[in-house]
C-alpha cells in the first residue's frame, strides 16, 4: 500500500511537470518580435535629426529597449548605428540622432527588442544639410559665403539674384520689382556690371522677395521666396533670434557690421563684425521713387508683414553711427537687401 501510494505520487508529479513544460512551450510559441512603425524625420541639420517610432504590438513580451538605427545604405540594423531613448514598453517614442555627416543620405528604421528578438519599423531616408560655411550658389550662378551664428546659418553676403531690373521711379506693393542702387535702366547685364551690384547686391520690393508666398511669423519661416534652394527668407522672429544671440538690439549692430570705412561712411569701436555677418550699407530704393546713396544705412527685409491691408512689412535697419539695430514696419514698395538663412 505504501509502495502504491509512492508510485502514484511520483506519477502525478511527473504529469504535472509535463503540463508545465507543455504550457511553457505553448506560451513561447505565441510570443513574437515587436511590431512597430518609424516616425517621420524632423529638425534635420548638417549633423543631427529627430525621429522615433511607435510600438504597435510588443509581441507578448516586455520591450527591453527601443530606439532607431541608421546607415548610409538601406536596411539598417542595430549592428549599424543606433540610438535609444532610455525607455521601455509599447507606445510612441522620440529619439535624437547626432554625429551625422553633412550633405549625406541616411536610411533609418525604428527598432524594439523583447525576449524573442528585435523588430524593425518601416524605412525612411533623408539627407542632412550642407554644413554651414560651404559656399552657396543661387539661381543666377552667383556664389556666396555663409556663417554659423548661434543655431542659424546665414548668408554672409547680400543676395544678388536678378531676374529683371528697373529704375527707382518704378514701384509697386504687389508686383515684383528688382533694383540695383544707382542704375536707372532695364538691362540686366548692364546692372550686373555696376560696382554697386558687385558690392551690395540687389534691392528688392517685398513682392519680389516673397515670390508669391504668404507672410510668415514662424521660426523658421518656411518662405523660400527669392532665396536659393535649401534657404529661406527670415521671419521677423528669426531676426529676433539672431539679435538676441548677439546680446540684444542695442549692441547687435556692431557685431553684425563690417569694420572700417571702406563701405561705411563712418564707424565706431562697436563695429567688430565678430559674428561674421558682414553687414554693408547698401541703402534702399524709397517708396517715393529714389535711391539713397550707399554708405550710411543697410536695410533688410523679413518674411513677416504687419498688415496685408496696410501694405506694410517688417524690416531691419543698421546705421553707420552706433551699434543699435532698428526694427521698422515699412511700405512693401521699398527696395531693400535680402539675407537668406537656414538651420545649421
Amino acid at each position: 500500500m505504501i509502495l502504491h501510494n509512492k508510485s502514484y505520487t511520483i506519477t502525478v508529479i511527473f504529469v504535472f511537470l509535463l503540463l508545465i513544460i507543455s504550457c511553457k512551450k505553448d506560451t513561447e510559441n505565441t510570443l513574437t518580435i515587436p511590431i512597430l512603425t518609424t516616425k517621420n524625420i524632423v529638425s534635420v541639420t548638417a549633423e543631427s535629426a529627430i525621429t522615433g517610432g511607435t510600438v504597435i504590438n510588443d509581441g507578448g513580451s516586455l520591450i527591453t529597449q527601443r530606439g532607431v538605427c541608421w546607415n548610409t545604405s538601406p536596411n539598417a540594423t542595430i549592428n549599424n548605428n543606433k540610438a535609444f531613448d532610455g525607455s521601455t514598453g509599447s507606445g510612441n517614442f522620440t529619439t535624437n540622432i547626432s554625429g551625422l555627416s553633412g550633405n549625406t543620405t541616411y536610411y533609418i528604421r525604428a527598432y524594439a527588442t523583447n525576449s524573442i528578438g528585435t523588430g524593425y519599423g518601416n524605412e525612411i531616408s533623408f539627407t542632412t544639410l550642407i554644413p554651414c560655411g560651404t559656399p552657396v550658389t543661387d539661381a543666377d550662378g552667383n556664389t556666396y559665403s555663409s556663417v554659423k551664428i548661434g543655431n542659424q546659418c546665414w548668408m554672409a553676403e547680400n543676395l544678388k539674384t536678378l531676374p529683371a531690373v528697373t529704375g527707382a521711379e518704378v514701384g509697386s506693393q504687389t508686383t515684383p520689382y528688382y533694383y540695383v542702387n544707382g542704375y536707372s535702366g532695364t538691362n540686366v547685364n548692364e546692372a550686373r556690371a555696376t560696382a554697386n551690384f558687385a558690392t551690395y547686391g540687389v534691392l528688392y520690393n517685398w513682392a519680389a522677395v516673397m515670390g508669391g508666398e504668404p507672410s510668415s511669423e514662424a521660426n523658421p519661416s518656411g518662405v523660400k521666396g527669392i532665396c536659393p534652394e535649401g534657404w529661406h527668407v527670415p521671419s521677423n522672429d528669426e531676426w529676433t533670434e539672431l539679435l538676441n544671440f548677439l546680446g540684444g538690439e542695442t549692441v547687435a549692430g556692431g557685431k553684425l557690421k563690417e569694420t572700417g570705412t571702406t563701405h561705411w561712411f563712418s564707424t565706431h569701436p562697436e563695429a567688430t563684425n565678430e559674428s561674421g555677418f558682414t553687414a554693408l550699407p547698401g541703402e534702399s530704393r524709397l517708396d517715393h521713387g529714389i535711391f539713397n546713396a550707399p554708405g550710411f544705412y543697410g536695410y533688410w527685409w523679413s518674411a513677416t508683414d504687419v498688415s496685408a491691408v496696410q501694405d506694410l512689412a517688417y524690416s531691419l535697419n543698421i546705421g553707420c553711427h552706433g551699434a543699435t539695430v532698428y526694427r521698422y514696419d515699412v511700405d512693401k514698395s521699398n527696395g531693400f537687401s535680402v539675407r537668406c538663412v537656414r538651420p545649421c
